[in-house]
């Protein structure tokens, strides 16, 4: 599936641009998953969560929600075809693995979810929308993660945690609180930057069929809170651009 920009020159113009997206798109895929697992790694086989100080377990969170975080978005920009553009197999590939390792979701099922979100964004038809009564955030999340739940995934969280505790060891503090823990957090903030404050209705009304408005930010501060996600209205715009190029699309 795809959807065309909403202009007549596209933003990658020819097959050498297209050859340098693609090696900067798995380089910068390859950098989060490696500093994902080598900091889950360190964090749980490595720290006694007893004598490390509240400061230094709040930042270990943090960074692993962040990380989290990035997963997701990585895999949503395979579901684009943004990180391997002339290598679908490949991109694919990507996408499946991350969204395994953040939560055991599976990539056709959320891939079809998201393509219904482009195609009928702030609708009834938008898996991602409220119903129409929980509008605001926290009862918008809870509708939005009821939508995504699934037993299975649940059942395979639950063995996965069992595995690492009993047969390699991994204390049930380091499991919760650097595995759990920012895997929840990280499903907030890509709610909240995400999905909550592009897409609730402004008091004006949706200005187009896009129906999202980009919140802008510092440049810096854009990637920390979503990967430049606040760049909404350009992502629907242009959903073929990696996470990375949405602040130039402007």
């Amino acid at each position: 599936m795809n959807i065309s920009p909403d202009q007549s020159e596209p933003l990658i113009p020819n097959a050498l641009d297209s050859l340098e997206i693609g090696i900067s798109g798995v380089l910068i895929a390859l950098c989060i998953v490696c500093l994902w697992a080598v900091s889950l790694g360190f964090l749980l086989n490595f720290v006694n969560v007893e004598q490390i100080s509240l400061g230094w377990k709040i930042g270990a969170v943090l960074v692993q929600m962040f990380l989290y975080t990035g997963l997701f978005i990585t895999a949503h920009d395979a579901m684009h075809g943004a990180i391997l553009p002339k290598h679908p197999q490949l991109n694919r590939a990507i996408g499946v693995f991350n969204l395994l390792v953040y939560g055991w979701f599976s990539y056709d099922q959320l891939l079809k979810a998201h393509w219904e979100h482009h195609h009928h964004p702030a609708s009834d038809l938008d898996p991602d929308f409220h119903n129409g009564r929980w509008t605001g955030a926290v009862t918008w999340y809870i509708y939005f993660m009821v939508r995504y739940w699934s037993w299975w995934r649940f059942l395979a969280l639950v063995s996965t945690y069992h595995v690492m505790h009993s047969l390699f060891h991994i204390p049930e503090g380091n499991l919760i609180l650097f595995w759990i823990v920012p895997s929840l957090l990280s499903s907030v903030q890509l709610f909240y930057f995400g999905t909550y404050l592009p897409h609730r209705q402004p008091q004006s009304g949706y200005a187009d069929h896009f129906r999202t408005q980009s919140i802008y930010r510092p440049l810096w501060w854009s990637f920390l809170t979503c990967y430049h996600f606040g760049y909404h209205h350009e992502h629907h715009r242009y959903p073929n651009l990696a996470w990375w190029q949405l602040p130039k699309a402007i």
